[in-house]
């Protein structure tokens, strides 16, 4: 036995040697005394709908996975500080025992920060108002409320026996997420942090091995693991530990303002093969099926559709010629495994930039040819025979002989999904006022406020409102120049209204979600309304103390123009406003809706602040359907009272969408589509929210777009 070995072996008493257990060694992850190599792809549980699941899950057994891999969502779970929800899409043991019985294994992410493209990367809000929390850091307040969330999740685990040592799927568990980076630029504190969260996971005894993601210094017994478009070349920080890649970027997301990133099958297989012909023993796609960011759940300028360009689209359809590509490969190294598992490879260059690689023990013999070169085609010579190797590609032998698998070359027939418009609606449309300073729900203090401070995100939305006295002596009123009102915003979004009228809005975008609005506005003699809609668009998900980041108006806001010259009214008593009438009124909802008087037809189209609502019969068929929204401009949509997400069409994607070949590496702004169109314009609707007749659909219109234009339609 080699030393490696015994040495794994030392440091691997907290996992027990009982049946079903769970180890590792250099070569692999062991389950049940044998080493495997691992094919594994990300399904989020509230990205999709229960009803999904099992299809989804099927699908990417279909497709050659052994494991179905999963973030844990703290502010889904655990909304309001010791009030847990595990119902609907959130039901986490369902999930579980889903795969389960499709013959899955599951690796639980915990974090449980997570990213993820997540409103604020899974941390519930009331986290950010504990007294003295500092996140992700040697703080004992957060230290404090992690663990006992983490613990609640494994407790529900260890209960459910769901851990694969009590006869569960759950193989692999994930603490902490990608905190490699953070630590490195805080020092001392995240060091600690680091060796403090690690104990605490092993100190949980859950049976299974725990890996950190991109955590160069993660220790003993934990596995260091690697994210990223390419990971060869990585390798764990103890020869004793498998080489596991966590997240394999299948595509990328898409945010509101930008253009729709794509990732060619070729150079996804491609990546996989060089991974696994460099002793990789693991690799997950990160995503395997994106799904729909439902309700307020995307992160900052995070689109609504997190499709992710994943093997399984966001409606849940097999995305061809990915999918089928990328089941190939699957099988091809499937037959490897027993060469893999045994050996180390003989490396032999045939070329300039081509090279054979060999698995071969006793009974198994593999090989892998790659060609390394970006244009050229390459025919070499491998044991006495000639193969022909396509531009950035590799071919898979496993039998060292015949060609089973070449990562360029698609066999698999493509398809191009297309959305086909079923019905147009009627509309009826209700007026949202902009707030008054006088109406009883809202407050008043002095300065101005910090956005979140006031809603705790409970809504997108927050009213800021001061009168504009202007004196009958004002120059402008006699020379028609209208004074200057400038407003610097921390973001996100901002509609601004002069005495109940639009004055104008301005927006950010991921990069740079603050903003400023500056515009010569029309005011007359006497006390003039000024009403500010601030809308933020997600919280920030990623970035350093990224739970500091501001929104809302933080000032100054000037009016310059007048006699006096500029007046300053950031330090004034502001009155605010959280959220709008029609939430407080569930105008999304039977009831609510049911509870004011509505305008027949869209009379007020192309108006700001507007409810529009209409009833549709659930169409036939089982095609997946969705809204297309290209016609309105930003706001959010209802079906029979759950919230679908966000939509932006108004925000047009900028971006060079240029032909774009798979050979070469792959970054998220290689391979762009999209361009000059809105960054989403079709929405998400599941079929499992409706109802066979009598479907309500409210929307709510910030800017002013016309609703006549909005279509149903079906994905086929």
């Amino acid at each position: 036995m080699p030393k490696t070995v015994l040495l794994f072996l030392s440091l691997l008493t907290w996992v027990g040697s009982t049946i079903g257990a769970v180890t590792y060694d250099e070569k692999a992850i062991i389950i049940n005394d044998q080493r495997r190599i691992l094919i594994s792809g990300s399904i989020h549980y509230p990205r999709s709908t229960p009803q999904m699941w099992p299809d989804l899950i099927q699908k990417a057994k279909d497709g050659g996975l052994d494991i179905i891999e999963t973030y844990v969502f703290w502010n889904g779970h655990e909304p309001s500080e010791g009030k847990y929800y595990f119902e609907e899409r959130y039901d986490l043991v369902g999930f579980i025992k889903l795969v389960q019985k499709a013959g899955l294994y599951v690796h639980l992410r915990i974090g449980p920060y997570v990213c993820a493209e997540w409103n604020y990367g899974g941390f519930p809000i009331w986290l950010k108002f504990v007294p003295g929390i500092a996140f992700r850091t040697d703080n004992e307040p957060f230290k404090a409320a992690m663990q006992k969330f983490v613990t609640k999740i494994v407790d529900m685990m260890k209960l459910e026996k769901l851990y694969h040592t009590q006869g569960g799927p759950i193989i692999l568990s994930q603490i902490e997420n990608e905190y490699g980076p953070v630590e490195w630029q805080i020092g001392a504190p995240g060091k600690s942090y680091t060796k403090w969260f690690a104990q605490m996971a092993v100190d949980l005894k859950t049976g299974v091995p725990w890996v950190m993601c991109k955590q160069e210094d993660a220790p003993d017994p934990l596995i260091d693991t690697c994210n990223g478009f390419y990971c060869e070349n990585f390798k764990p920080n103890q020869i004793y530990k498998p080489k596991i890649w966590t997240e394999n970027w299948s595509g990328w997301y898409t945010a509101f303002g930008g253009p729709t990133p794509y990732r060619p099958p070729e150079d996804v297989a491609f990546s996989v093969a060089r991974f696994i012909q460099n002793n990789g023993s693991l690799v997950n796609y990160y995503v395997y099926h994106g799904g729909t960011n439902f309700g307020r759940t995307s992160g900052l300028f995070i689109a609504t559709s997190y499709d992710f360009d994943a093997p399984i689209d966001e409606y849940g359809l097999i995305r061809e010629p990915k999918w089928g590509h990328l089941r190939d490969l699957h099988k091809a190294i499937k037959s490897c495994e027993p060469a893999l598992v045994s050996a180390d490879p003989t490396i032999t260059w045939l070329g300039k930039n081509q090279e054979a690689r060999v698995f071969k023990s006793s009974s198994a013999c593999a090989a892998f040819l790659a060609n390394y070169d970006t244009s050229a085609s390459v025919k070499v010579n491998f044991w006495n025979n000639p193969y022909d190797l396509p531009p950035w590609s590799i071919s898979i032998l496993p039998d060292c002989k015949t060609v089973t698998f070449n990562t360029a070359q698609v066999g698999v027939k493509s398809y191009q999904a297309k959305m086909m418009p079923i019905s147009s609606f009627g509309w009826l449309s209700y007026k949202e006022e902009p707030a008054s300073a006088y109406a009883k729900d809202t407050t008043t203090k002095a300065g101005l406020v910090e956005q979140v401070s006031i809603t705790w995100d409970t809504t997108d939305y927050l009213w800021y409102m001061q009168d504009i006295s202007i004196d009958s002596t004002e120059g402008f009123l006699k020379s028609g120049k209208w004074p200057l009102l400038s407003v610097n915003s921390a973001g996100h979004l901002l509609h601004v209204f002069i005495n109940g009228q639009l004055s104008g809005s301005v927006y950010g975008s991921l990069e740079d979600p603050a903003i400023t609005f500056s515009k010569n506005v029309d005011l007359k003699q006497g006390v003039n309304k000024l009403s500010m809609l601030s809308v933020t668009v997600g919280l920030p998900n990623v970035g350093l103390h990224f739970d500091t980041w501001n929104a809302g108006v933080l000032g100054p806001v000037t009016l310059e123009g007048l006699n006096e010259g500029t007046r300053d009214m950031s330090k004034y008593k502001w009155s605010y406003k959280v959220g709008l009438s029609g939430e407080s009124l569930n105008l999304y909802s039977d009831k609510g809706s049911n509870s004011v008087q509505w305008t027949k037809g869209s009379l007020t189209q192309k108006q700001p602040l507007t409810w529009y609502k209409t009833t549709f019969k659930t169409p036939a068929g089982n095609e997946p359907l969705g809204l297309d929204m290209s016609s309105m401009s930003k706001g959010q949509i209802w079906i029979n009272g759950q919230s679908i997400g966000r939509y932006f069409p108004g925000y047009i994607a900028n971006g060079k969408c240029d032909k774009c070949s798979y050979a070469g590496l792959f970054t998220e702004k290689k391979c762009l589509g999209n361009c000059g169109e809105p960054s989403q314009k079709w929405y998400h609707i599941p079929r499992d929210w409706l109802s066979p007749s009598d479907n309500l659909l409210v929307i709510f219109e910030e800017i002013g777009g016309s609703p006549d234009g909005i279509s149903l339609v079906k994905r086929t």
